[in-house]
């Protein structure tokens, strides 16, 4: 995700970067990408023998008796089963009526599956799972949006509230008082949507804690969180990728960056914080599934609220601020 240099030339600042060069070196970000294939490829093969599962999906109109592989098939593999149309839509599962799964999160026992979409008539689980999805991507922008003299250091995003107007990641930037400008921000935003088009899978694995700390280990405030992440969630840390972003969350998230349609970086705001390395920089935005149309009067007043500061938790020295403070692999309905 790297913004080009005729952009740098004519509409930005001097702290965003246009090479190929990233906040995250290349070699940083192949060595933990190759971590996370590794694991990914060793817990696959631990499986061993292949065992059947049931799984019976309920749609809106019809049920469906699926024979599955445990701990290999996915919600994914499932949809894919059933017809193109559901396989694109579908935003995250849902397992026996009481458990959010995501996509392509492998299936552990025989189960009854939904797959939930935008349209559902109570969208409310589905629209968090997205506004959170929206937080882990734009930390994947600013991972790659500053030159090599800004040091970026992605702090933590809070649960997602639809209702606050906007999406965050907390980041720690070596700037002392940057005020982007608008132009500066439809660039960010322009980046983003470039980057979702190319329909990156969100891949979710659960790693140790000694697995976590070495893909991190370059990230102090990470490697802090990652203890407490681990005693709510059995001792596992569980990681999420696109592309080459990989970063800590509870979950679920949508299957493919795909379903990002509009997207808009509206405000970076400077928090008053006693976290040491630099100061915090609150980014915030908004966003509207690639499914769902909005006229752009609409649209701007989402983007003018989107602006105003979030009001989630401000992150201290004093305590681990983790995404609704304890991250697990899925959450209860």
């Amino acid at each position: 995700m790297n913004i080009s240099k005729y952009r740098l030339i004519s509409v930005l600042g001097k702290n965003i970067r246009c090479s190929n060069s990233r906040g995250i070196t290349t070699e940083e970000l192949n060595r933990q990408n190759e971590l996370f294939s590794s694991e990914k490829k060793r817990q696959k093969e631990k499986v061993g023998r292949i065992e059947k599962i049931e799984v019976e999906y309920e749609g809106s109109q019809n049920k469906t008796q699926l024979v599955m592989n445990k701990n290999i098939s996915t919600p994914y593999d499932c949809a894919r089963h059933l017809s193109e149309s559901i396989t694109k839509r579908s935003v995250v599962a849902l397992i026996n009526d009481t458990t959010l799964w995501h996509m392509h999160k492998p299936l552990p026992d025989s189960c009854k599956l939904e797959l939930l979409h935008y349209h559902i008539q109570q969208p409310n689980l589905v629209n968090k799972v997205y506004w959170r999805t929206c937080s882990f991507l734009l930390g994947a922008l600013i991972n790659s949006a500053f030159k090599d003299n800004v040091e970026v250091k992605l702090h933590s995003f809070p649960s997602p509230n639809v209702r606050s107007g906007s999406f965050v990641y907390d980041v720690q930037l070596s700037l002392d008082n940057w005020k982007p400008e608008t132009k500066e921000l439809k660039v960010l935003s322009i980046e983003m949507i470039k980057f979702c088009q190319k329909q990156h899978p969100i891949h979710c694995l659960d790693v140790s804690v000694d697995l976590a700390l070495d893909i991190f280990k370059d990230n102090p405030h990470k490697t802090q969180q990652i203890p407490d992440i681990a005693a709510h969630n059995s001792g596992k840390i569980t990681l999420f990728k696109a592309g080459q972003h990989i970063d800590i969350s509870k979950g679920p998230m949508v299957s493919n960056t795909s379903h990002i349609g509009r997207f808009t970086v509206s405000n970076v705001i400077k928090l008053d914080t006693d976290i040491e390395g630099g100061p915090i920089y609150r980014f915030q935005g908004v966003s509207l599934p690639s499914s769902i149309i909005l006229d752009h009067f609409a649209y701007g007043i989402l983007e003018a609220r989107a602006k105003e500061l979030n009001p989630a938790r401000i992150p201290g020295s004093q305590g681990v601020i983790n995404e609704d403070e304890s991250f697990v692999s899925h959450m209860a309905v």
